[in-house]
Formats: structure tokens, C-alpha cells, sequence
């Protein structure tokens, strides 16, 4: 079962940070003083770091060399 949600957390970033790229392309707002695309850009590869250490906590192969 938990095999299964760290599949979806590892598409996740993939659809985020790739997949919806081309939708918000064509946004011309400015955050932080960067334009959205970039932004976009910055808040999905600090959103990764936070997927892949949720992946690896959910990982039970960890938890088995932890144990070891």
C-alpha cells in the first residue's frame, strides 16, 4: 500500500514542475519581482526537496537499513 502513494508523490513533481509549464507560460504577473515562469520554476524545486524527503521517510526499504 505505501509502495503505491510513493509512485503518485514521485509523479507529482514531475506534473507540477514540467507538465504545467506550458499552461502558466503565458502569464505575465510578477512575484517577488521575478516573472511567474520563473517563480513557478524556484517554488516547485524547493517543493521537490520536500517530496523526495517525504518519499523517503514512506520508503520501507529505508526502514529496513535503518534497523540492520
Amino acid at each position: 500500500m505505501k509502495s503505491k502513494w510513493i509512485y503518485i508523490l514521485s509523479i507529482i513533481p514531475f506534473i507540477g514542475s514540467l507538465g504545467l509549464l506550458p499552461f502558466i507560460n503565458g502569464i505575465t504577473i510578477y512575484v517577488f519581482g521575478m516573472p511567474f515562469i520563473f517563480f513557478w520554476v524556484v517554488i516547485w524545486t524547493l517543493a521537490i526537496s520536500g517530496f523526495l524527503a517525504l518519499i523517503y521517510k514512506l520508503d520501507p526499504q529505508n526502514k529496513e537499513e535503518e534497523s540492520e
